[in-house]
C-alpha cells in the first residue's frame, strides 16, 4: 500500500532494545463486524484470516514456559475466531490476565448472544474501543448506528458487574481522535466521558485510554488522499517525548499475527516488520521456546513517534502527564 512506503525508510527515531518479556498481544483475525476509519488492521467484514487452533496451542504453550503474565487478545474482533472461548478458559486457567479488545457491537451478532456473561465468568478484563461519547462523532468514524449498539453492550456489560466497584471485572473505554491531532490529556478526558455517559445513560467504567491514530493502514492511506500524511508525521516527530522511551510498549511486549509470526508491536505487525533475530528473516513463535529476548533490538520507524508524541500512546493508554 501507497501509505507504507514513507515508513520502511530508515528513520531517526531512538534505538530500543528489549526488557524481560510480560506480555503477549495475540491478533486473532481481521475478520470484523465492522470498518472503522482509524483502524490500523484494515479489518472488515470481508477479511477471512483467522488464527488456527494449532497456533493457538502454541502461543499458550510458549507463555508457559517463558512466565508470561498478560494475553493481550485483539483483532478484527478476536470474538468472531471460532477457537476464542478456547483460548479464553486454557489461559485464565493458567492463571493469566485476559484482556479482550473489545468493540462492543460484536456482543449483539448472531450466535454471541452468550458472549458477555461468558466473559465476566471467566472474569476477562474488557478494553473497548468507544472513540468518542457523542453519537455523530462515533457513527461517521466507525459507522451508522454503532453508537446506540455500543451503549447497550456497555449497559450489558454493567448489568454482569463490569466497570462496577469491588466487582473484580474491570472495563476500559478507548479514545482515538477524529483526524490528524493527538489525543486530549487522558485525565480530563476521562471526566468527560464519565460525566456524559454517567448521567445520561448510566454508565460506570474503570479507565479510558488515549490512543493516537497511527499512520499506516486505512488510517495512512485517508491521510495520503487527503495530502496531510507528511504534517501528520511531523506532528509527531515535534512532539516526540524521550522520557515516553521507558514506558513503550514494545520493550516488554510481542506481537502475534494470526499465522503465529512474531513482531515488536501491533503496528510493526501491519507494516510486514518481522521481529529482528539474527538467524532468520522473521520467527514464528514456536521458534522462540527457550530464547531469551532481553536486549533485542526493536525495529523502528518514523511511525514509531505515534507511542511517543506528547503525553505518550500505548495499548494501555498515555504513558505520562500531558
Amino acid at each position: 500500500m501507497h501509505d507504507v512506503i514513507p515508513l520502511i525508510s530508515k528513520s531517526d527515531f531512538p534505538a530500543v532494545t528489549r526488557r524481560r518479556l510480560t506480555t503477549f498481544q495475540i491478533n486473532l483475525g481481521y475478520r470484523c463486524n465492522q470498518s472503522c476509519l482509524h483502524c490500523h488492521v484494515n479489518a472488515g467484514p470481508h477479511r477471512t484470516e483467522e488464527m488456527s487452533l494449532e497456533t493457538i496451542e502454541q502461543i499458550l504453550a510458549m507463555a508457559r514456559q517463558a512466565g508470561i503474565e498478560t494475553l493481550d487478545v485483539t483483532g478484527g474482533a478476536p470474538e468472531l475466531n471460532p477457537h476464542f472461548r478456547l483460548l479464553v478458559e486454557r489461559a485464565r486457567a493458567m492463571g493469566l490476565r485476559l484482556i479482550d479488545r473489545c468493540n462492543l457491537t460484536v456482543l449483539f451478532e448472531p450466535g454471541h448472544e452468550t458472549l458477555a456473561a461468558f466473559l465476566a465468568e471467566q472474569g476477562v478484563e474488557i478494553t473497548a474501543s468507544l472513540p468518542c461519547y457523542l453519537e455523530e462523532n462515533v457513527d461517521a468514524q466507525r459507522g451508522k448506528g454503532v453508537f446506540d449498539a455500543s451503549i447497550r453492550g456497555l449497559q450489558t456489560l454493567n448489568a454482569l458487574g463490569y466497570g462496577r466497584e469491588g466487582s473484580g471485572l474491570l472495563l476500559n473505554l478507548v479514545f482515538n481522535p477524529q483526524g490528524p491531532v493527538l489525543p486530549p490529556p487522558q485525565a480530563a478526558l476521562e471526566a468527560d466521558y464519565r460525566q456524559f455517559l454517567g448521567e445520561r445513560f448510566g454508565i460506570v467504567f474503570n479507565h479510558l485510554f488515549t490512543l493516537a491514530n497511527m499512520p499506516i493502514q486505512r488510517f495512512g492511506s485517508t491521510l495520503v488522499s487527503k495530502g496531510s500524511f507528511a504534517g501528520y508525521l511531523q506532528l509527531l516527530k515535534q512532539a516526540h517525548r524521550d522520557e515516553n522511551l521507558e514506558s513503550i510498549m514494545c520493550r516488554d511486549l510481542i506481537s502475534i499475527d494470526w499465522q503465529g509470526y512474531v513482531y515488536d508491536c501491533d503496528f510493526n505487525q501491519m507494516l510486514g516488520l518481522p521481529l529482528r533475530r539474527p538467524e532468520r528473516a522473521r520467527s514464528h513463535i514456536s521458534d522462540l521456546i527457550g530464547q531469551d529476548l532481553r536486549g533485542n533490538p526493536v525495529v523502528v520507524r518514523d511511525h514509531c513517534y505515534g507511542c511517543t508524541a506528547g503525553q505518550g500512546s500505548s495499548c494501555g493508554g498515555a504513558l505520562a502527564s500531558a
